[in-house]
């Protein structure tokens, strides 16, 4: 597992943790039932507090990525289809607002966008 921290981002480091722990569950990079390093063992590994990493473990679990064994640590949860289609859309959602502010940037009309997007399908991206 890869995690890059930022101390230049504007973002927490418990966020980024979280942000690309996240990320890697959804995309299948990190298995379901895969275990992850010990809190203290990724705190020492970022050189970051152990407070900041529990964190960022805790609001995984909260939201049904990660689960928790006792005496053994922490491993991913199976993936629920919903939760990661609905984490999808959001970050659909949030990309389409930013290509609109682009838009509206260059003067561009939604058939304009529109038919950006058909011919990037087109090309298969």
């Amino acid at each position: 597992m890869e995690i890059l921290i930022s101390h230049t981002a504007g973002q927490p480091i418990y966020n980024q943790i979280y942000s690309q722990i996240k990320e890697q569950i959804i995309s299948g990079r990190l298995k379901a039932d895969s275990p992850l390093p010990s809190i203290r063992a990724l705190a020492k590994d970022l050189r970051i507090s152990v407070i900041t990493t529990k964190r960022a473990y805790e609001e995984l679990e909260r939201e049904g990525f990660l689960y928790t064994v006792g005496g053994k640590g922490c491993f991913v949860a199976e993936k629920n289809t919903e939760v990661i289609r609905e984490e999808n859309l959001k970050q659909m959602e949030a990309l389409m607002r930013q290509i609109h502010s682009l838009a509206e940037t260059c003067g561009l009309s939604e058939p304009e966008v529109s038919e950006m997007y058909h011919t990037l399908l087109k090309e298969k991206f």
